[in-house]
């Protein structure tokens, strides 16, 4: 699989590779500090009492793999705070962790990350769509798993891309209850027999809203229990880096298959929106120092009604107002405020150009 380093430190880890071997001694091999986000969909500890049949009496392909089965809640528990653990010491000060459950053992793995040290941001509920029903007619339909969006710490500022969240949500702010179908159909990947691969596949879907909203493009995203590689499918395809680690060689096998298989989007198209918060602060006056516009040129407001002159330090002056670009431009037109980079533009050639494209051209300038 090809490699896509984004910076130095990349070089001292297997990006985009399927470590073979159990996840606490491979994340404990890592580098301290070198994962942005890691994925994690830890084995449910189901507690399964025999088989599960439907009213037809057919056999329920249920989850009763030998990875999800432990002696008591004392021993998954042990296992919970231990791969906690090494997670946290590989994620660099401002990553974050995605943890995904069921009522099974969200609430035991909950405990055990807080007792970590990691700070929680939210709990998703991801509402299936198309659940599978309740055979035995004793419980609720179990229609929703849990999902835990933690910092490494209180004092970490995880990636958070909220403008790209919101428009995946038709320009409405993303609510932490997510309504998407499980993995079905073609996505569901089958083995040799025509049975599923694995039994707990999760949709694309899911990890693609979950990477759009909290990792950047080449960011280093590390799933401790692979499977059939949905983690790193959806990574590759968004332009992220991946790490897998998965101890079943039919899975890792599974998963190899299937992201090789995969073509990354083009990068134009792997831009998503993002907040004018998170965008760099230009001052106007490095317009001025990098000659863009000089002083004593012209400003006028794209209304048409007012001028100003552009003076040495990145003021203007008009008439009796001085100012910066935003205190002149409220000033003239008698409003408590006034973003002057939309207000004002220059003239080049009889053409009005608003002084905001000079501000896009620098802040391309500082992510070059």
């Amino acid at each position: 699989m090809a490699k896509d380093m984004n910076d130095a430190d990349h070089m001292n880890l297997p990006l985009n590779e399927i470590l073979s071997g159990d996840c606490i001694e491979q994340m404990n091999a890592l580098p301290e500090g070198s994962v942005d986000l890691i994925f994690a969909d830890p084995p449910y500890n189901l507690q399964l009492k025999g088989e599960l049949h439907r009213p037809d009496n057919s056999k329920v392909d249920a989850v009763d793999d030998h990875w999800d089965q432990f002696d008591s809640f004392k021993v998954y528990d042990k296992f919970s705070r231990e791969w906690l653990a090494a997670a946290k010491r590989i994620l660099k000060p401002n990553g974050a962790i995605w943890v995904i459950g069921s009522y099974h053992n969200i609430f035991r793995v909950g405990t055990a990350l807080q007792d970590a040290g990691y700070w929680i941001l939210n709990d998703v509920i991801w509402r299936k769509s198309n659940p599978m029903p309740n055979f035995r007619g004793m419980r609720l339909t179990n229609a929703h798993e849990t999902m835990i969006w933690a910092g490494k710490s209180e004092k970490s500022k995880p990636t958070f891309n909220y403008e790209a969240l919101k428009a995946l949500n038709d320009g409405v702010q993303m609510r932490s209850d997510w309504l998407l179908p499980i993995c079905n159909g073609k996505e569901r990947i089958k083995d040799n027999n025509g049975d599923k691969a694995h039994p707990t596949q999760k949709p694309e879907s899911l990890l693609h809203r979950i990477i759009v909203g909290s990792t950047n493009q080449g960011d280093v995203i590390l799933d401790p229990f692979f499977g059939s590689g949905t983690t790193g499918a959806v990574a590759k395809k968004l332009g992220r880096n991946f790490i897998g680690i998965e101890r079943e060689e039919a899975y890792r096998k599974v998963a190899k298959k299937r992201i090789d298989a995969i073509k990354r989007y083009d990068r134009e198209a792997l831009e998503v929106s993002v907040s004018k918060r998170a965008e760099p602060r230009v001052p106007f006056g490095q317009v001025v120092e990098r000659g863009m516009l000089k002083p004593g040129d012209q400003l006028y407001s794209l209304n048409g009604r007012h001028s100003a002159k552009i003076r040495a330090d990145g003021t203007l002056i008009a008439h009796d107002q001085r100012g910066s670009i935003h205190q002149v431009g409220a000033a003239l037109e008698g409003a408590p405020s006034c973003n002057g980079w939309t207000y004002w533009c220059y003239k080049k050639r009889g053409q009005a150009i608003p002084i905001d494209m000079l501000r896009k051209q620098i802040r391309a300038d500082m992510q070059a």
